[in-house]
């Protein structure tokens, strides 16, 4: 059965995208998605990348802008698709305060909490994983997760668990879900207690890699502890990566015993079988 929702999706109104509203849309419909989730970037307080010409204020995301078009793109397609309000918050803890108030002041209708940032650097750049060993590098991420989604709970999936294995030197060649059993445990047991999902994430698989984020391993340890909120996501930053991959997750993800996905509808997840 297709997946008929993708709820990963940025345009450019996220700081790393150019990619015009309309034509995300329509290749959404072209591919026979039902939903689509538009969910820019908001990272307060981003680490400067002069290299990039990446500033703090680059994913500073303008949310009074970004909706009017969003209305505006809505109602255009409305007898085609159904366009949902979202947003991926980048959590830190020190920005607490300031996620708080940022989603108080808007009508998000989801919200994916997104670890990019660990300890002030972004696992993107090659330098988080200079002179130590990819395990290292990989726990310290995680323990950075765990801190975050202890801190704040205001989000509805927890994007791309393993995000920053995409960017790790052998991309991940000896990485496994094993090796990091303790801690990732621990934050699918918060996820879980708190009623939050996970983002089956496909840029990895689109990017060459053999598994989504999170993989299969993390995704059944998730259902075996009780996990069912999983959402679809292509992380598509231009219009034709839209619900890349889409077919060989959703293999992965029945294969990690889930029967279902999720849409969110105001907050809530909205179940459909697999």
């Amino acid at each position: 059965m297709q997946i008929l929702a993708d709820y990963h999706v940025h345009s450019h109104h996220s700081g790393d995208s150019d990619a015009p509203m309309n034509e995300v849309v329509e290749s959404a419909i072209s591919k026979g998605l039902k939903f689509l989730c538009f969910t820019e970037h908001m990272d307060i307080d981003y680490p400067e990348y002069p290299q990039d010409n990446i500033t703090k204020n680059t994913f500073l995301l303008d949310a009074k802008t970004y909706k009017n078009e969003f209305l505006k793109i809505k109602d255009k397609y409305k007898d085609q698709i159904e366009l949902h309000y979202g947003v991926e918050l980048g959590l830190q803890p020190h920005v607490l305060e300031e996620n708080k108030a940022f989603l108080s002041e808007n009508d998000f209708e989801f919200v994916i909490g997104s670890n990019h940032i660990c300890n002030r650097k972004d696992p993107y750049y090659p330098e988080f994983f200079m002179d130590r060993s990819e395990q290292d590098a990989m726990n310290e991420f995680f323990e950075s997760t765990l801190e975050n989604i202890r801190l704040f709970n205001n989000y509805d999936v927890l994007g791309h668990l393993d995000y920053a294995i995409r960017y790790a030197p052998t991309k991940g060649a000896d990485y496994s879900y094993d090796q990091h059993r303790d801690i990732i445990d621990e934050i699918l047991k918060q996820l879980i207690s708190d009623g939050k999902g996970l983002d089956v994430n496909t840029k990895a698989l689109y990017s060459g890699m053999p598994q989504p984020n999170p993989d299969i391993n993390m995704l059944k340890r998730f259902r075996e502890l009780g996990g069912e909120i999983i959402t679809f996501g292509s992380d598509a930053h231009k219009a034709a990566d839209i619900s890349n991959k889409f077919d060989t997750a959703a293999d992965i993800v029945r294969a990690a015993g889930f029967t279902s996905y999720c849409i969110f509808k105001d907050r809530k997840p909205v179940f459909y079988n697999l």
